[in-house]
């Protein structure tokens, strides 16, 4: 079984999944929801774990150019809502550039290691990937409810 290969799929599909509830979602709804839970922000949120647990270590971890302190937080004390927030383009250039660097990071994963490479996790690496594909999974699902809400549709991603 080709344990790397499953999760590269896995991850390109709901990398896609995301990228369309982005590219499809209505300008009214972009900047709307109560912060910190405004759509931009979930995806934004998504997108910048998703990149983070995709690393080897927390060490490892280089910051999207265009990232900003404490915007991927969600939780009730994330900071203020900035004054822009990031466009859709500069979302989807930032999920396309994930996108593109999944084969590699994979790649490199010890997935036997009983270490996730982040010590805020009692995980092994294998469980801990399994979560990062789930957490991209809750939140796009939770960002396509908001612009199926919109009235408009999504398509599903199988594995690429």
């Amino acid at each position: 079984m080709d344990l790397k290969r499953a999760l590269k799929g896995q991850y390109h599909a709901g990398i896609a999944m995301l990228r369309q509830a982005v590219e499809r979602c209505p300008d009214d709804l972009w900047a709307a929801g109560p912060h910190p839970r405004d759509f931009w922000r979930i995806a934004y949120h998504t997108a910048f774990y998703t990149h983070l647990y995709l690393q080897t270590n927390d060490a490892a971890f280089v910051p999207w150019t265009k990232h900003r302190d404490s915007v991927s937080d969600l939780w009730e004390d994330a900071e203020p809502p900035v004054l822009e927030p990031y466009s859709k383009e500069e979302l989807l250039e930032y999920i396309d550039e994930i996108d593109a660097n999944v084969d590699g990071w994979v790649d490199v994963l010890d997935l036997e290691s009983p270490d996730p490479g982040f010590h805020w996790y009692k995980i092994p690496k294998l469980d801990h990937q399994i979560l990062n594909i789930r957490h991209l999974g809750v939140h796009t699902g939770q960002l396509q409810e908001l612009v199926f809400g919109k009235g408009v549709d999504l398509d599903w991603v199988t594995v690429r």
